[in-house]
This record gives structure tokens, sequence and C-alpha cells, in this order.
């Protein structure tokens, strides 16, 4: 039976944009501007360990413990490269503030393929739509950068919600801001537990975007699989 939808909720990095290049990659040539020579590799590493424990010491951008996102990610940057061996404080603090700008731009940010003609289509179907993404608050500035924003009726940050997913209640907010039941819902992404998982668990639909195909994680129906967002619409209208 076709499902009865009004709304979809779209995941962003991962399942609409992806990095251009890996976080070492850009990381070492900001540092190389400033004379600065790493390793792309061990910043890689590095990055992975300190957003890590930055995440679990402040979850969500530290807005519980009086934290801006702003200082959050500088943290994180300045962090990684003490971690790969750079103390220099003061270039640190400037190609903190260069990365934490560029990251915002689509330099760095790539749309994924089908997803442009994908939430056309969708739009043109006359579904809400809306984004629901653990990210913080420079995500409308790249969806406009990256000609997505006029896609989506809201942009639901974790940073401005105060939750982040699996957290049921960014979902609520979500419902809440189109006046739509979960059943009336569906949510798009490429976290099983993030995004398929959690939606489900507040009785939204959910499909999952597994561009790899079936190897990873858990079961999941079928149809409720993406290899590809172009595959989204015959999903829905089956």
């Amino acid at each position: 039976a076709m499902l009865r939808l009004r709304l979809l909720t779209w995941d962003v990095k991962d399942t609409l944009l992806r990095l251009r290049q890996p976080v070492g990659d850009s990381y070492a040539a900001e540092a190389r501007a400033h004379g600065v020579r790493v390793q792309p590799e061990a910043l890689g590493r590095s990055f992975q360990e300190a957003y890590g424990a930055q995440s679990r010491r402040f979850p969500n951008y530290g807005q519980d413990q009086g934290l801006s996102s702003r200082q959050w990610w500088l943290d994180v940057v300045k962090q990684t490269f003490r971690l790969a061996g750079v103390r220099e404080d003061g270039v640190l603090a400037l190609i903190a503030e260069n990365l934490y700008r560029d990251f915002c731009s689509a330099q760095n940010w790539e749309v994924l393929p089908g997803a442009s003609e994908t939430l056309r289509r969708c739009c043109q179907r006359g579904f809400h739509m809306g984004v629901v993404s653990n990210f913080d608050n420079r995500l409308e500035n790249i969806l406009r950068q990256c000609d997505l924003r006029h896609h989506f009726e809201f942009v639901l940050t974790s940073e401005e919600a105060g939750f982040a997913k699996p957290d049921g209640r960014i979902f609520k907010k979500a419902l809440q801001r189109v006046g739509v039941s979960p059943e009336q819902a569906a949510h798009v992404g490429d976290d099983y537990t993030r995004d398929y998982r959690a939606a489900r668990a507040v009785g939204m639909h959910s499909f999952l975007l597994r561009a790899g195909g079936h190897g990873e994680g858990p079961e999941v129906p079928p149809e409720h699989v993406l290899p590809t967002l172009s595959h989204l619409l015959a999903r829905i209208e089956k």
C-alpha cells in the first residue's frame, strides 16, 4: 500500500552532503598556509580522538554546560593539532578560526549524487520537507551555499532543538513544526541508530541510505533500505 505521508525529514551529513576530502587533508592544508607541516593521516586520527572526547565531555556542543558551538569547535580543532604535536598557541588560534569559517562553506562540502533531483521531485509531489540534523547553527548557511536550502520549510539542528538524535524529542519538535502525526512522516538518513531506529521509535516511517549495500549493521527490511537517494520515491509510492 502506498504510504500516506505528508512530511519528509532529512539527515544532512552523508545523506545529502559529504565532505569533499577527509578532515585531516583540510586541516593539513590550512596548517601549511601558516607554515606548519603535519601529516594529514596523523591529523585525521587525532581529530577522531579530539572530537570523540569533546562529544563525550560536552554533548551536543556543550550548550547545557554553557559553551557555544563555536567555542566547542575551536577547542576540537586546537586539541586535534596538539595531539598531533603542534604546540604554538598563537598560530593554532588562527588555524582554528579559519577552519571554523571554511567548514561553513561549499568549498568543503559537496552534494551527494541524486540528492538535488530527489529533493526537487519530493517538493513537486507536495510533501512538507524539513531537516533534522545533529549539526550546529552553521547548517542553514551550508545548505544555502550548496543550493539545497530552498527545498526545506525548516532546518532543525540539535543545537537549536536542545536535543540530539537519537533522542526522540528532536523528531517530535519537527512533527510539531508542521502539525503532522508520526505515522504521516518519514525520516531519511544514513545512520542506523540515530536516523533509522530513532525515527521509528517515535512512530515515524524511516528509510536507511546504505550506499555500500547490505554489509554493515543490523538487518533492515529491504523495502526500508535505499541503495541511493533516487530509490526513495519508488519506495514511498509502491
